[in-house]
Formats: structure tokens, sequence, C-alpha cells
């Protein structure tokens, strides 16, 4: 969908982390093509050095990573910044049901094109109804 088709964000700060300097790269333009401002890290550790340095709106945060996995960032990112939201990107079909608590939602990579938009969205208040030509 071309970036004109949606309301534009802006001053929502979005942080993404992936170990997969190819997913971020890929996520960072295709999430700054849509008005945010979008930081990246590659591990936990750096997203929290990152959160913080700044105000985040939203967090994309890959759930299997080394080191500090999804799941340890999510609680150490509730007491840096617990206003920040959570989402969790994940291939695992064995997300535990505690996570779901840490988290505001949860994302399967294999539907990231049509689910993370609106996610955000509703996530950060901005209210975003798909145009008409959507096929989520």
């Amino acid at each position: 969908m071309p970036p004109s088709q949606y309301p534009a964000r802006q001053g929502a700060v979005l942080l993404c982390i992936d170990d997969n300097k190819d997913v971020l790269e890929c996520e960072k333009l295709f999430l700054e093509s849509f008005g945010y401002t979008v930081l990246t890290a590659p591990s936990g550790g750096k997203g929290l050095e990152l959160a913080s340095m700044h105000s985040i709106d939203v967090v994309i945060v890959d759930y299997l990573m080394p080191k500090m996995n999804g799941r340890e960032f999510a609680i150490e990112m509730r007491r840096l910044r617990p206003q920040a939201s959570i989402i969790l990107l994940t291939e695992a079909t064995d997300v535990p049901k505690h996570m779901l608590n840490l988290i505001d939602a949860l994302i399967a990579k294999d539907c990231l094109a049509s689910e993370l938009l609106p996610a955000i969205a509703q996530l950060h208040g901005c209210g975003w109804i798909p145009p008409p030509s959507y096929d989520a």
C-alpha cells in the first residue's frame, strides 16, 4: 500500500529490535515510509539503551533472540518505560501464556505485512482505518 493512502503519524517514535540486520533494515525503511520515526537495535540490551535515551511510543521486538529474548526485554522495558506499547514478533508457535501479560500485541512473522500497521496505529491511538483496497 502506498504511504500516501495512510494518515500521517507525526511524532510517533518506534523502536524495532531484531538480531537479523536485514529484517531490521526492512522494518525501518517500511515504517519510515509511513511517517514514523524508527530507531533500531540488534539486541534487547541495545534496545534498552536506546529506550533510556529516547521517548518511545511503540516497541516491535523479536521473541527469539540470543542473550536477551523478547520476554526478558519486555520485563525490563516495562520497568524502564511502562507507557510504551510492546508488539512481539514471533515465528514460534509456543509463546507462553504468561508472556501475553507483558506485551500489548503478538504478531506472527508470516502475518507481519498485514497486521503490523494496524497494530501500531491501534496502540498509538491513530485510529487507523484501512483504505478500501487494503487486503489484510
